[in-house]
């Protein structure tokens, strides 16, 4: 006999859990299954982005840069901090503490708002019957009104660099050194790469990042990508465009091993580099294996997403499937949102998404963020705009906290002047970025901001002025004069 319920979700990640807890709040008998396990081999919620990806990476970049401004930046402020030192063990246990404590309390919200919490593998079959199998291998039938698959994304393997989990890994690999590798190098310079690269140059690595793209981060606005790799580079990083990572050996040497990585570069020459530890990060896939039978209903797309509309609805009535595995960036709080539409329409609400304003942070020091479309991106288009820019040199709030690298960009309609994107290098560009995002959900123009009050003096000024900046209008710096 098999158990029902209104809602079944596939998947505890941030747009599983949070799909799961919203669709019990509405009153719907909802399931969530989940087959992560923790080291102790428990079943644990919060999929890539709790266990081994947004949280814990950022716990280490934060960790990382505090002992970087103790070690080379306190003495500007009057500080000497002489001896300092960095325990990678008591680093990595501080990141394992920090998604012990997340994790538990995903558990407890389940309990909190009763969804019933499942650890085992779930499989959807047809008529949206799942089976689940627990981690002792028991096999169940569960039944569903609606089932909603969020079962995420896994690194990309590239066959030229083999993840072995030892000198060659992957992002999750790249969390776990016990301690810091002399020759770090990196195959990708995009999100993932450029922050696990700066949490290890931080703490002395020399990093090297071979990316086979001919632009840095092309999928950002070129004017903060150029500034962003700009400051990047002074602070050690070594990004290589161009170059196309061709084989590795792992050899070993002094009886300790290290992987030699061959390259072509921008010139076409073969080129060959030595690592203590190679990093691959060349992209994220949806994962979809053992998820559905092959009478499911479901169908997935050329590159192996889940085919969606959307609104999230799957090509078989009643299953929903949201978050990494459908199109769209692969960005935790998109897929949280997506959970939230999902539960609601489920429910009978007629809740959308603005897949439009969807924020997007690279969590370097300084931060990358944007929101909305670039300036390349409007180019393409034939779009008339007007541009914003404005300096975090020329905030004092940004000199007082020795962060004046970067500038805010605002870009505007030429004739009804809403606010198309916002682009951001510079200190707290993540939280910047999205006062800006709120202001877009609005329809607001940069006149609106600009006559907005901001606080002084704080980092959002650069925000205020650069909206005034859109029609020559700042304040603290000399306007460029408009054509």
């Amino acid at each position: 006999m098999s158990t029902k319920y209104d809602v079944i979700v596939i998947g505890s990640g941030p747009a599983g859990y949070v799909a799961a807890i919203r669709a019990a709040q509405l009153g719907l008998k909802t399931a969530c299954i989940e087959k992560w396990k923790n080291k102790e081999g428990k079943g644990v919620n919060g999929g890539t982005c709790l266990n081994v990806g947004c949280i814990p990476s950022k716990a280490l970049l934060d960790s990382s840069y505090k002992y970087h401004e103790a070690k080379a930046d306190f003495g500007v402020h009057g500080i000497s901090a002489d001896g300092v030192k960095i325990d990678v063990p008591s680093m990595i246990a501080r990141k394992e503490a920090i998604v012990k404590q997340l994790t538990g309390g995903i558990a407890g919200l389940f309990m909190g708002n009763k969804v019933t919490a499942l650890y085992g593998t779930g499989k959807l079959l047809a008529g949206k019957k799942v089976q689940f199998v627990d981690f002792e291998g028991k096999e169940q039938i569960l039944e569903a009104e609606n089932v909603i698959l969020a079962s995420g994304s896994i690194p990309v393997n590239i066959p030229v660099a083999p993840v072995d989990g030892d000198v060659i890994v992957d992002s999750t690999g790249a969390l776990e050194f016990s301690e810091v590798p002399e020759r770090l190098g990196v195959i990708g310079a995009g999100v993932i790469g450029l922050e696990l690269g700066s949490v290890w140059n931080r703490l002395g690595a020399k990093v090297v990042c071979l990316e086979a793209m001919d632009n840095f981060l092309a999928m950002m606005d070129q004017q903060v990508a150029k500034e962003a790799q700009k400051i990047l580079t002074k602070q050690g990083l070594d990004i290589r465009l161009s170059c196309r990572v061709t084989g590795t050996k792992v050899q070993e040497k002094g009886g300790k091993k290290e992987v030699e990585v061959t390259y072509t570069d921008k010139e076409g020459k073969e080129q060959k580099e030595t690592f203590d530890k190679l990093i691959v990060c060349v992209g994220r896939r949806p994962f979809t294996q053992g998820l559905l039978a092959e009478d499911s209903g479901v169908k997935l797309d050329e590159r192996g997403f889940i085919y969606v509309n959307d609104l999230c609805s799957t090509s078989a009535p009643g299953v929903w499937a949201i978050g990494d595995v459908v199109r769209g960036p692969m960005l935790a709080h998109k897929g949280s949102e997506e959970g939230v539409m999902v539960a609601e329409r489920i429910a009978g609400q007629k809740t959308v998404m603005n897949y439009d304003i969807i924020p997007n942070v690279i969590y370097t020091h300084p931060e990358i963020a944007s929101v909305g479309k670039t300036e390349e991106k409007l180019k393409a288009e034939g779009e008339e705009y007007n541009v914003g820019v404005f300096p975090f040199a020329a905030i004092g709030r940004a000199l007082a906290a020795n962060e004046k690298d970067g500038f805010v960009k605002i870009i505007a309609h030429a004739k009804t002047d809403r606010i198309l994107g916002c682009h951001i290098v510079g200190p707290s560009a993540a939280d910047l970025v999205q006062q800006v995002a709120i202001a877009m959900e609005f329809g607001s123009s940069a006149e609106d901001l600009g006559m907005m009050v901001f606080g002084h003096p704080t980092l959002s000024e650069a925000v205020h002025e650069a909206a005034l900046a859109v029609h020559g209008h700042a304040i603290h710096m000399t306007n460029r004069k408009r054509k």
